[in-house]
């Protein structure tokens, strides 16, 4: 009869479910506080920085006047994105835009990778952190400094490459003032700042993979290039997967300190890409309806190139990023 009655008096709605529901979200919160107060500061920055600038993308749609503000400006409809398809370099923007991260992406991409596997076969452990902390230099300085860099290494009269190519009997080579020769400076400057930052993620995924794999590798008589074809690769398979779909996902996009740090009028032609349009014609001229506009499609344009990779990626059965 006591069973019952407990059963019965369990079953009353109103009485336990407020409590189940809640329950287990309140222990959670009490046993795990800590972890949570560590999402605050992610979470208040992708907030203020991400999501409440949300809200200025309405100047897209907006005539808009600086001393009336956002909100009071008058309307202007489609007028900016009219505007855009007719500025005179808007194609040359975009086909520049495209061709520099397309180069990037397929050699930039694999060559973190590439680092992190040579990286994870060395076994002196000083040469291993020596060679760690060169690669990862370049990411902390600034483009200003790497671009100087880049251009005293490169000089016609002064630098150390013209130095090499006269002194084996060839003539100097402009690279920073001849089209093709900038577009493949650009592409391997960026994969010199990029790639040793980037071994970071390869080699914390190959930290996971289960070390017994590779002694069963070894009693069957496999390798060093096996091993890292059968285990290490398809270790950090999933991981190469969810980068190469946030690489896709700002083909239209390019960030604005390599473009500015390397271009010169001569290649403008070629170097001219989105972002150092906005920064020009925006910020210098005070464009801000057009420049808000191109912005908007750009970053359309990312949506939907991230989507379609993610749902690529689960179709050839790959986990994707959610």
């Amino acid at each position: 009869m006591a069973e019952k009655g407990r059963s019965a008096s369990l079953s009353i709605p109103g009485k336990a479910e407020a409590p189940a529901t809640l329950g287990p979200f309140r222990k959670e919160l009490r046993r795990n506080y800590d972890l949570y107060l560590l999402l605050v500061p992610g979470f208040l920055f992708f907030l203020i920085f991400s999501y409440i600038p949300m809200g200025g993308l309405v100047i897209a749609f907006k005539d808009y006047n600086l001393f009336k503000g956002v909100f009071a400006s008058d309307w202007a409809g489609m007028t900016h994105f009219k505007e855009m398809l007719e500025i005179p370099a808007f194609w040359q923007m975009v086909r520049n835009t495209l061709t520099l991260n397309v180069l990037s992406l397929l050699i930039g991409f694999p060559a973190p990778i590439l680092l992190a596997l040579m990286l994870n076969e060395v076994r002196a452990k000083y040469f291993k952190k020596i060679s760690q902390s060169l690669l990862y230099l370049p990411h902390f300085m600034s483009w200003i400094v790497l671009g100087g860099i880049v251009y005293n290494i490169l000089s016609p009269k002064y630098g150390i490459v013209n130095e090499l190519l006269r002194g084996g009997g060839f003539e100097e080579i402009y690279f920073m003032v001849d089209k093709f020769w900038w577009v493949f400076v650009y592409t391997l400057s960026g994969v010199w700042a990029a790639a040793g930052w980037g071994t970071i993620i390869y080699l914390a995924a190959m930290t996971a993979i289960d070390p017994h794999l590779y002694e069963a590798a070894v009693i069957d008589g496999a390798g060093r290039f096996r091993k890292i074809w059968n285990i290490t690769l398809p270790g950090i398979m999933p991981t190469v997967v969810v980068l190469l779909i946030l690489n896709i996902g700002q083909m239209v996009s390019i960030g604005i300190e390599q473009p500015l740090a390397l271009t010169n009028p001569v290649v403008t032609d070629v170097s001219e890409v989105i972002s150092t349009y906005i920064y020009s014609v925006g910020i210098k001229q005070g464009e801000f309806g057009l420049t808000t506009a191109v912005g908007m499609v750009q970053s359309v344009i990312n949506l939907i190139l991230i989507l379609g990779a993610n749902h690529l990626a689960k179709r050839m059965g790959r986990e994707g990023i959610w």
